[in-house]
């Protein structure tokens, strides 16, 4: 991640702001759920706003419209068996209007795939009903994304040189590798790498074959004696990665951004590239 930037872009955000409150079982958001669960378009169509229609966007490098058919071709193309919500914000800007921001944990049939998607959603009462008049949404992500940015992952205040050369100690006593991460607690890609490691799929490789130290870069202000010595440019973002052997040999250094947008990647690139530079076995 190249620059500083907000989780969403969201719709409908220069309302003025109002205290959150907690999702009191919002029947309309959950017979949205249902619809997309079950694959029916028409009963997903019913939930949409057609005066006005609906408007969704689409998260990717920038925000893109798409129609209400659109939308609603991608929920039902998911094919989904499960669909669980993790709702980070249920607000009332005014009477008659729901903004829910939440993540969607979605599994698919087995043998079964599960991708996740942020989505901002306004609903609005029209009579007797709840519709939805505005969503933002990303693409189907193969990695858990953070709902917010408040983990404190890269300290501020350590000598980084030191704490790589703890980490090498350790490293050589236990027949381990060092994985130094460049990154910034504002980097939302540094928070899906983050996230990733702790996978039960991915923290059983990462765990007993890599230590892993996380170096504060500031504003690209920080530690960028360590990134050029590693030849890991902050030109090419942020989350950057080098590998070290137990001696302080460097075997990798990202040089092309690969990490850049961990977002975008699945869980097999993660495996991969540890399985790569693990150390051989004993």
């Amino acid at each position: 991640m190249r620059t500083r930037i907000l989780l969403f872009s969201v719709l409908f955000l220069c309302m003025p702001p109002y205290p959150a409150q907690a999702n009191g079982g919002f029947l309309p958001l959950e017979q949205w759920r249902v619809a997309v669960i079950r694959g029916g378009a028409s009963a997903l169509k019913t939930l949409y706003s057609s005066q006005p229609e609906a408007r969704i966007n689409v998260i990717t490098k920038g925000s893109t419209q798409v129609s209400v058919d659109s939308d609603i071709a991608f929920w039902t193309g998911l094919k989904a068996r499960h669909v669980e919500l993790k709702v980070s914000q249920f607000q009332e800007p005014q009477p008659g209007i729901r903004q829910i921001n939440f993540q969607a944990t979605v599994r698919t049939a087995p043998p079964g795939r599960t991708f996740y998607v942020l989505e901002t959603q306004v609903w609005q009462k029209q009579g007797e009903s709840w519709k939805l008049v505005a969503a933002e949404r990303t693409d189907e992500r193969r990695l858990e994304q953070p709902l917010s940015l408040d983990a404190k992952l890269y300290p501020t205040s350590v000598n980084a040189r030191e704490e790589i050369r703890l980490a090498l100690g350790r490293a050589a006593k236990n027949h381990k590798r060092v994985l130094v991460v460049f990154g910034a607690d504002w980097c939302y890609d540094c928070h899906v790498l983050d996230k990733a490691f702790r996978r039960p799929d991915i923290a059983p490789i990462l765990t007993p074959n890599f230590e892993v130290v996380h170096v504060d870069v500031g504003q690209g202000d920080k530690n960028q004696d360590l990134m050029n010595e590693y030849q890991v440019p902050m030109s090419r973002g942020i989350p950057g990665i080098a590998v070290l052997d137990s001696s302080g040999k460097m075997l990798y250094s990202q040089k092309n951004g690969e990490f850049e947008r961990t977002r975008a990647m699945g869980p097999e690139d993660l495996l991969a590239f540890l399985n790569q530079w693990k150390p051989a076995k004993q």
